[in-house]
C-alpha cells in the first residue's frame, strides 16, 4: 500500500506540472500471479522512478510474434514460459538484456539467457479436491490414471507444455533421469488410457474452478494455485511426489520504445525484495538467490524451491528445440 500510494503522489505531481508521465505496458497471465506482480514489482517500480506502468495480457503467443513483425509493439515488459523464450530469442523476436541494469550475478544460472530472465518458478503438483474421495486419497501420478481406485474427471493443462507429458511417462514407470528426449509414443500411450476423463484448463483460474467445484476432482496444477485455494479456505490435496519444475521469464519484444525503462523494470522484479515480497504472495519460488533469506521461514516451506529431494526438472532446453514437433502431435491428439 505504501509503495502504491507513493507511486499515485508521483503521477499527481507530474499531472500539477503539466508533465508529461512515461508508461511501459507489462503483459503477464492474469488472475493472482499478476495481482501479485503489480502489487510488488509495479507499484515499487512506480515509485522509485516516476514511470507508471499499464497491465495487460493475458500473454499470447501468435499477438507477441505479430507485433514484433509488424514493427507495431505495444508490450514493453512480457511474462512468457522460459522454452517460450529462449525459442524467441533464436527467431529473432526479442531485445538483448542489458546486464548492466539487471544484476544477473544475483539470479539462479538456470533461468539466465541473453534475452531472457526467470520471472518466478514453479511447479506442476497432483492436487486434488478430498471431498470427492472417501477412504485412501489419490498421493502420486500413477494414481492420476488408475480410474477405478479413483474415479471422476482429471483435468490438465490445455497448451503444449512441459508438465503433463513428463506426468504421463512418470506415472508409466520412466524413471526422472530417463525422461529426456520424451518419449512420445508411450507417453500418448498412457494419456489414452484416461482420455475421455480429461477436462482442459486453459488458464490458473479456470483450473482452480474445476477443481474446487468437484467438476474435475484430480489433476495436474500450478502449486501457487492450489496454495490461493487453500488461503481461501478450500479444503486442498496437494502432493509434491515428482513434482515438476517449469519458469516463467520476463522478456522485452523487439522494437520497443520503452528499452531503457523495461530493463529497469525487470531489474526491479528481479531484485531480491522484489522477488521475496512475490514469492510470498503467490506461493512460487523466487529466482532471487538472495531472496530466501528475506523471508518468512514457514513461507519458504511452502515452495517448491524446498521440495528438491522429490523433485523433476523439466528440460526447459529440450522444450524450446522441439516445441513445434511436439506442439504439433499434441494438438493433434487432442482433436482425435
Amino acid at each position: 500500500m505504501k509503495h502504491m500510494l507513493t507511486a499515485l503522489a508521483v503521477a499527481g505531481a507530474l499531472a500539477s506540472t503539466g508533465a508529461q508521465a512515461q508508461t511501459i505496458t507489462f503483459s503477464s497471465w492474469g488472475g493472482t500471479t499478476q495481482d501479485a506482480q503489480t502489487e510488488h514489482w509495479a507499484a515499487p517500480f512506480t515509485a522509485d522512478t516516476g514511470i507508471g506502468v499499464v497491465q495487460d495480457g493475458p500473454t499470447d503467443y501468435g499477438k507477441f510474434q505479430a507485433m514484433v513483425e509488424a514493427g507495431a509493439v505495444s508490450w514493453d515488459v512480457v511474462d512468457v514460459e522460459f522454452d517460450f523464450a529462449l525459442q524467441a530469442g533464436q527467431m529473432g523476436l526479442l531485445e538483448p538484456l542489458d546486464f548492466d541494469i539487471i544484476d544477473k550475478d544475483q539470479l539462479d544460472p538456470r533461468f539466465v539467457s541473453d534475452y531472457a530472465v526467470g520471472s518466478f518458478y514453479y511447479s506442476f503438483t497432483l492436487g486434488w479436491n478430498p471431498a470427492n474421495f472417501s477412504g485412501a486419497q489419490p498421493s502420486t501420478f500413477a494414481d492420476l490414471f488408475d480410474l477405478e481406485a479413483f474415479p471422476g474427471k482429471r483435468t490438465f493443462y490445455a497448451w503444449s507444455h512441459p508438465g503433463v507429458i513428463e506426468a504421463a511417462l512418470l506415472a508409466d514407470g520412466v524413471a526422472p533421469d530417463d525422461l529426456y528426449p520424451l518419449d512420445l509414443d508411450r507417453a500418448f500411450a498412457k494419456l489414452d488410457t484416461i482420455k475421455d476423463e480429461i477436462i482442459w484448463w486453459e488458464g490458473g483460474a479456470q483450473s482452480q474452478l474445476l477443481l474446487a467445484s468437484g467438476e474435475a476432482p484430480l489433476g495436474l496444477f500450478w502449486n501457487g494455485r492450489l496454495y490461493a485455494l487453500e488461503a481461501e479456505g478450500l479444503e486442498v490435496g496437494i502432493s509434491w511426489d515428482h513434482n515438476i519444475t517449469a519458469a516463467d521469464a520476463l522478456v522485452v519484444p523487439k522494437g520497443t520504445n520503452n528499452r531503457e525503462a523495461a530493463m529497469q523494470f525487470i531489474a526491479e522484479a528481479t531484485s531480491a525484495r522484489g522477488q521475496a515480497d512475490f514469492a510470498a504472495a503467490s506461493a512460487y519460488a523466487p529466482i532471487n538467490l538472495a531472496s530466501p533469506d528475506l523471508m518468512d521461514p514457514a513461507i519458504r516451506a511452502t515452495l517448491p524451491d524446498v521440495q528438491t529431494a522429490v523433485q523433476v526438472n523439466a528440460d526447459l532446453a529440450y522444450w524450446a528445440e522441439n516445441r513445434e514437433a511436439i506442439g504439433n502431435r499434441w494438438y493433434a491428439w487432442q482433436a482425435q
